[in-house]
């Protein structure tokens, strides 16, 4: 932060340190988004001429050139405002926070997989199934045999990744509904309060 001369008002220039904190900054952030993929930054808010920048320097792999590179790029991004650097980090945290969500999710997945297959597979399958009233249960049923058919014959896991898609599926379901109760919440909050401006 720079500081305020009290008699005239005016702004200090930054301190040499505060000046390199600030380039190692961007210089860290631009090296975030060259280790990303296309798609991930397809979702920031990325300035057009800074994309020619991120591409060219992901196509190097001399690590030399490389290093270069990404000093060039950090250089085209401190000419941007700090207002479009702040919108970039603000979208990779939440494209972060998604990601790890996502990751969370797959892992409850392979969980719930694994207990079917399990020695408790039925006490798991009766929970599904509890969970899932709308769920094919001869589907699951046969596809948690044929899992382990396949194990017990060394066979490719056909069954086993089908399975993981079938409980993908139903998890799908869970998210949709609870994304369109948070709507309903919402629609209805909306209401109330637009019936308490009225009355």
């Amino acid at each position: 932060m720079r500081g305020r001369d009290d008699e005239t008002g005016e702004f200090f220039s930054p301190s040499r340190s505060q000046q390199r904190r600030a380039a190692l900054d961007v210089l860290e952030l631009g090296e975030q988004l060259v280790a990303m993929t296309a798609a991930q930054l397809g979702r920031l808010p990325i300035p057009e001429g800074l994309m020619p920048h991120i591409r060219d320097t992901q196509r190097i792999t001399s690590h030399g050139a490389r290093k270069r590179q990404v000093a060039f790029l950090a250089k085209q991004m401190r000419k941007l405002d700090e207002d479009v650097l702040d919108a970039i980090r603000d979208a990779m945290s939440k494209d972060g926070e998604a990601a790890r969500k996502e990751t969370a999710a797959m892992h409850r997945i392979e969980a719930l997989r694994d207990a079917l297959l399990g020695d408790h597979g039925d006490d798991a399958m009766t929970e599904l199934l509890a969970a899932h009233p709308e769920a094919d249960r001869q589907h699951l049923r046969q596809l948690v045999r044929n899992a382990h058919e396949e194990r017990k014959r060394n066979k490719p896991p056909r069954a086993f990744r089908e399975l993981f898609r079938e409980l993908k599926a139903l998890h799908a379901l869970d998210a949709d509904a609870a994304h369109a109760a948070d709507a309903s919440e919402a629609a209805d909050d909306a209401a109330d309060l637009d019936d308490d401006a009225h009355a």
